[in-house]
C-alpha cells in the first residue's frame, strides 16, 4: 500500500460512517414503556368498538389480548400466544398484529416468525364461530383470504425489515471500526519501515564514518611520538567508540519497532555524570545538592544525563574554554539540572562546529513527556544557561535508600577532581 492509498482509505471510511448514520435507528424520544402503553390503547379500542354492551366473554379475551401487550418486549412468544384466543374468538386483530411484529423484531429463528405470520393470517381469515364460513360466498372467502394474508404477513415483514436495518447498522459500525484498525496498523507499518530506513542510513553512513574516525585516531595514537598528540588521539578514539555504542543502541531501538522489548546496552544514569563532565573537554565543575531516600526513575535519570550531555556539547561547540558549572539538585518531589557557562574568554582559535539546532528541541520534548520543563536562554553577562526541572512520583520518596544517590554523593565529594580533569 502506497501513501496515495491513504486518501482513498479515508474517503471509504467516511462513506461507511455516513451509511451507518443513515441506517442507525432514530434516537428514542419516548420511553419503551410509554410506547407499550400507547399501543395498548388502539388494541383496547378494537375490542370496545367491536363489542358494544352487553358484553360477554368474547370481549374479555379480546381486552386481555390488549393488556398483555405490556409484556411484549420481554416475552414476545408468550404474548403472541396469549393474543390468539382474542384473535380467534373475539376481535383482537390489532393486538395480534402488534405481537407478531414484536416477535419478528427479535433474533428468534425464522420459522417462528413464519409461524407467527401464519397464525395471524388464519385468525383474521376464519370467522367465529367457524360454522359461519359455510354461509359465505366464494368471492367473500377469496377477499378474506387476501386480507388475512396481508394482515398476517405485513407486521412480520415490517419487523424483519426493522431488525435487518438494525443488524446492518451494527455491521457498518463494525466495518468502520475494522477500517480504523487497519489504518492504525498501516500507520504503524509505515513508521516501522521509516525507522528501518533510518536505521540502515545510520548504520551505513554515520556508523561507518564514526568507525573510520576511531580507526584513524587509534592509528595516530600508536604511531605518534608527541605525548600531547597521543593524548588527543586517545580522547578522539574514546569519543568515537562511545558514539558507536550510542548509535548501536539507537539502531537496535529503531529496528525493534513493533517487535517488543529488545536487549539494549545499559543506558547512562546520573552516577555517570562525573565521567561525562571529566570527558567533555570543557572547563566544567559538577556540584550535587540534596539526597533522595529512594532510587530515581530511569527515564528521569536518563533525561537529566542527556541534558547535561547536550549542554556540555553546546559549550564545547560555541564557547570553548568558558567556565561552566553543572548543578544537579535533588529535592522532595523534583530533580533540577542547571548548566551555566560564562562568555568565552578570548577569540576563537578554531572554526565553530556545525549544529543541527535539534538538540534542545529534543530535550524539551523529552522533558514534556515526563511532565517537566526545560528552559535555555542567554545569561545577562554573555553566557548561556540551560535549566531542566522534572517531577518525581510520590512513591519514590517512600522507598529505601539505593545506590544511585550514594554514587552521586561520592561524585559531589570528588567534583574537584572531575573539574581538574575537565580543565586538562
Amino acid at each position: 500500500m502506497s501513501t496515495s492509498d491513504v486518501p482513498r482509505a479515508n474517503d471509504s471510511t467516511a462513506r461507511i460512517r455516513r451509511l451507518g448514520r443513515r441506517l442507525r435507528p432514530a434516537p428514542r424520544r419516548w420511553h419503551p414503556w410509554a410506547v407499550d402503553v400507547l399501543l395498548v390503547i388502539p388494541a383496547a379500542l378494537d375490542a370496545l368498538l367491536n363489542f358494544p354492551p352487553p358484553r360477554d366473554w368474547h370481549f374479555l379475551v379480546s381486552l386481555a389480548a390488549a393488556v398483555v401487550l405490556l409484556a411484549r418486549r420481554r416475552f414476545p412468544r408468550a404474548v403472541l400466544l396469549l393474543t390468539l384466543p382474542g384473535l380467534y374468538a373475539g376481535s383482537a386483530l390489532v393486538a395480534a398484529m402488534i405481537a407478531a411484529y414484536t416477535l419478528a423484531r427479535t433474533e428468534r429463528a425464522l420459522w417462528q416468525k413464519q409461524l407467527a405470520a401464519l397464525v395471524v393470517a388464519v385468525g383474521s381469515f376464519l370467522p367465529w364461530p367457524i360454522g359461519l364460513l359455510r354461509q359465505e360466498t366464494f368471492s367473500d372467502i377469496t377477499q378474506h383470504l387476501i386480507y388475512g394474508s396481508m394482515l398476517g404477513a405485513g407486521p412480520v415483514v415490517l419487523g424483519l425489515l426493522a431488525q435487518t436495518r438494525l443488524d446492518l447498522s451494527e455491521r457498518v459500525a463494525e466495518l468502520a471500526a475494522l477500517r480504523d484498525h487497519e489504518r492504525a496498523l498501516y500507520a504503524k507499518t509505515v513508521i516501522a519501515e521509516e525507522r528501518a530506513r533510518i536505521a540502515r542510513e545510520m548504520h551505513d553512513v554515520v556508523s561507518h564514518q564514526a568507525g573510520l574516525i576511531a580507526v584513524q585516531a587509534g592509528a595516530l595514537q600508536v604511531t605518534t611520538k608527541d605525548p600531547a598528540t597521543r593524548e588527543t588521539a586517545a580522547t578522539l578514539r574514546g569519543l568515537a567508540v562511545a558514539t558507536l555504542e550510542e548509535l548501536r543502541s539507537m539502531i537496535l531501538v529503531l529496528r525493534a519497532a513493533g517487535a517488543g522489548p529488545t536487549e539494549l546496552a545499559p543506558q547512562p544514569r546520573l552516577a555517570d555524570l562525573p565521567r561525562l563532565v571529566a570527558a567533555a573537554e570543557v572547563n566544567a565543575v559538577l556540584r550535587v545538592d540534596g539526597h533522595l531516600e529512594g532510587p530515581l526513575p530511569e527515564p528521569v535519570e536518563r533525561a537529566a544525563y542527556r541534558t547535561v550531555q547536550e549542554a556540555l556539547t553546546n559549550v564545547r561547540k560555541h564557547a570553548p574554554g568558558a567556565a561552566t558549572e553543572v548543578l544537579l539538585r535533588i529535592g522532595p518531589g523534583f530533580v533540577r539540572v542547571a548548566v551555566r557557562n560564562a562568555a568565552p574568554g578570548g577569540p576563537r582559535t578554531e572554526p565553530e562546529l556545525p549544529g543541527g539546532r535539534h538538540g534542545l528541541i529534543g530535550l524539551r520534548e523529552r522533558a514534556a513527556i515526563l511532565g517537566g520543563t526545560l528552559d535555555a536562554a542567554p545569561e545577562p553577562g554573555g553566557g548561556f544557561a540551560v535549566h531542566l526541572w522534572l517531577p518525581l512520583p510520590g512513591e519514590v520518596l517512600a522507598q529505601p535508600s539505593a545506590a544511585v544517590p550514594t554514587a552521586l554523593l561520592t561524585a559531589r565529594q570528588n567534583s574537584s577532581t572531575a573539574s581538574t580533569t575537565a580543565r586538562g
